[in-house]
This record gives structure tokens, sequence and C-alpha cells, in this order.
């Protein structure tokens, strides 16, 4: 065989291993949105559905109580991160996606099925209690084990950049399901239609779309370095994971400010739009949409910057600018005088709280070795967001009820503090990635 056709045969088989590589990533992101759509479609339409579940007619008590419910899904995710975090680490990081993607659906449907409470009484809320448990598992279960995946299919020179798409898809997700949303709203159903039953179709619209991403997954490669390194272990991940007490707590510190901003600007956002600045139900949604699509549009940017100048800055300047700018914002959108002014106060904040979402997945998979690398990104970040993003948007309706709303600000903004000081003290996970260690 000549140069040039090593050459040619070596430039093939690259191409041939980018295009699996781009595949699986491809697979794993759409289930990823599919997961994260299900989710937080009950966010995006629980202003309708609050009604048919709680009988209470004061409208911010409904809500209270539907974010209450939004909660109890969140105390799901630690089990969830512990329990498919193990599973991805023994059996593979594929089949752990797959199983969680199945639950997602089932769960979507337990919503879409359910009475009211005129019809079955006390029922209905527990019964929609149930489903967002078994939501919360699942999706305690997909982050650490798709960020896993995601960083540990990417190639070294461009691990922030793919492993953005996580974010890309989880905000794609929550914007399909505002997109979903206005299409109800704006086209196909009256007020009154979406209020009685019309909220049940994005629930059904979910279950389907987690049917296509359960067979995209089933496609999917396993990644080498599970492979190599964690494919039929005997160990306990769990037992493991205690002798990396460090990275542990630097997931947590890390992930704190961090989730409780991305919860406030993304799942609260709708309610604070409508109960506090005093925009329509519509127009609430439409600065919402438009918000997230910049949003979106940020992570890879953010990520590819990640891989020039390290993980670290990027989490600097997150922790610096909310710290300082999260009260002045918050204030500012409070007493927006337009829908055009309130998006444009959103993005900025979004553009901020980018710093974060964009390489916290990637910073994460880097503190742990294979063999329990994605119980380590799942538990402690389920935990803490467990604790902290989940119960975000039920604290600022309290603070609301109760007459302090701004109050509220300033507890977001020292949460972001609080992850400042993980950032300045912990290393550049870039440098000192797990990941390369194990493909070595």
């Amino acid at each position: 065989m000549t140069h040039g056709q090593q050459l040619q045969k070596q430039d093939g088989e690259d191409y041939a291993d980018m295009g699996r590589r781009l595949k699986s990533i491809f697979s794993g992101s759409i289930g990823n949105l599919v997961e994260y759509y299900d989710f937080y479609v009950y966010s995006a339409f629980s202003l309708y559905f609050a009604q048919s579940f709680f009988p209470n007619s004061d409208p911010t008590a409904q809500l209270l109580n539907a974010a209450g419910i939004f909660a109890v899904g969140f105390i799901m995710r630690p089990i969830g991160g512990w329990f498919f975090g193990a599973y991805a680490d023994r059996r593979g990081r594929k089949e752990a996606l797959t199983l969680s993607v199945l639950l997602m659906c089932f769960g979507s449907l337990m919503v879409a099925v359910t009475p009211g409470f005129a019809t079955i009484g006390y029922a209905a809320p527990v019964i929609l209690m149930v489903a967002r448990m078994l939501q919360g598992l699942s999706l305690g279960g997909e982050y650490g084990t798709s960020a896993t995946y995601l960083s540990e299919m990417a190639t070294r020179e461009r691990r922030g950049f793919y492993s953005s798409f996580q974010y890309v898809t989880l905000i794609m997700g929550q914007l399909s399901a505002i997109l979903v949303l206005l299409l109800l709203q704006q086209v196909l159903l009256t007020p009154q239609e979406l209020e009685a039953w019309g909220w049940r179709i994005p629930f059904v619209i979910g279950a389907g779309l987690a049917i296509i991403a359960l067979y995209l997954r089933r496609g999917m490669a396993e990644t080498e370095q599970f492979t190599r390194k964690a494919a039929g272990q005997k160990i306990s991940p769990l037992r493991e994971l205690m002798n990396y007490p460090k990275e542990v707590a630097i997931v947590i510190g890390l992930t704190l400010g961090g989730t409780v901003a991305f919860y406030t600007y993304t799942t609260y956002m709708q309610k604070f739009l409508v109960n506090t600045v005093g925009l329509t139900k519509t127009d609430s949604t439409l600065v919402s949409a438009g918000a997230l699509f910049v949003y979106m549009c940020l992570q890879p940017v953010v990520g590819a910057i990640s891989d020039k100048v390290g993980r670290r800055p990027v989490l600097l300047t997150f922790g610096v600018l909310g710290t300082l700018c999260t009260v002045p914002l918050l204030t500012t959108l409070s007493h927006a005088g337009s829908a055009l002014e309130a998006v444009i106060i959103i993005i900025l904040a979004l553009a901020i709280v980018s710093g974060y979402t964009a390489i916290n997945a990637v910073v994460k998979a880097e503190l742990f070795p294979t063999t329990i690398r994605a119980l380590g990104v799942g538990l402690p970040y389920a935990l803490t967001v467990s604790i902290f993003g989940g119960t975000a948007e039920y604290v600022a309706l309290w603070f609301k009820q109760a007459g302090h709303e701004s109050w509220f600000y300033w507890y977001v903004s020292g949460c972001i503090a609080i992850s400042l000081v993980i950032y300045a003290i912990m290393p550049d996970t870039r440098q000192t990635s797990h990941i390369d260690r194990d493909t070595a």
C-alpha cells in the first residue's frame, strides 16, 4: 500500500469515527431533549391545569400547590441520580439512558389521563404527585448519565463544545414545551378549552416523543471509556465514590448558584412575568420563548470558549456577574414597562447564566474516573438541584405571598456568591481531566 493510500485510509477511518461520534451524540441529545420536554411541560402548562387539580380559588395558592408538586419531582432526583448513575457505571451509559426515557414516557401518560379534582377529588393531586415522582426519578438519572456520555464521546479538543449540547437540548426541551403552548394558545384552542382539557395534549405529545427517543437510543454506541475501564466491574460505585469527597463537594458547590439562577430565569419566569410584571399569559409565553431561543444558541459558543481559555475562567465570569447583577436585573425586570424590555433583561440574565450551564456537565465529568463517573456527576448534582433548584419557584412564590418578593432576589444572588467561592478555589478541570487519564 502506498503512502497516499495509507493517508486516504486513515482519513476515511477518521471520518467514519467522527461520523459514529456525531450520530451517537445526536441520539443521546435528542433523548435528552424529549426527557426535559416531558419534565418542563408541567411548568409551562401549570398556569392552565392548576385549577383542575387544586380546589382553592386563589390563583397564587393554586400555583403554589402546583409548584409544590413540581418540587416533589425534584425530591426523587437524588434517588434517580444514585440508581441510574450506579446502573450506568456497571451496565453501561446506553442502557441507563434507554431505561430513563422509558420511565419518563410512563410518567407523562399518567398526567395526560388523570381526571381532575372535580371528578375524583383528592386522588387527582395524589396521582399527579406520583407521576411527577416517576419523572423526577427518570430525570435524576438522565443528567449524570447524559453528561457522562456526551463528555466521553467528544474529543479532547472540543469536549466543552460537544458537551454543551446537553443544555442546548435541555433548553430546546423547555422551548418546545413553550412552543406547544403558543400553538395551542394562538391557533388551535380557546382559553376555555385549554383550561378545560387542552393542557393534556402536550403530555400526550411527550409520551409519543419518548417512544421515538427510545428507538434512537437503542442504536447508540457505547463509549470507549466505559468499554475499556468499567464494563464488568465488580466494585460498588457508591462505595468507590466515598473515596472522592473533595470532588463531590466541588460538584455540590459549583451547582448551587447555577441551578437556582437557571430555574429562576427559566421555569419560574412565566409566573413572574404574569404575577409580578403584569404581562398577559400570551405575552409572558412569547417573552420566555424568545429569551430561551437566544439562550440556547449561546451554549455552544460558551462551550467552545471554555475549550480555548479553560473551564474555570468561564465559571468565574458567571459567579462574579451573577453575584453583582442578579438583584439589579430582577428589580428592573419587576418594573418592566413592556414585553420588549422584559425579554432584553431576561436575555442579559441568561447570558450570564450561560457561564455555568454551557460547561457544568463537562466540568463534573472531568472530576471523576470512568468507573464512577455517571454516579459522581449525577448523585451530588441531583441532591443539590432537588434542594435548591427544584424549590426556587416555590421559594419565590412564598416570598411573594408573604409580601417580601424582593428578598428572593437577594436569595438568588447569595446562592451564586457561595458558588463563586468554589470557582475561585477549584482546579481547572480542562487541565486535570480524568477523562484524558482514562483514555491514555
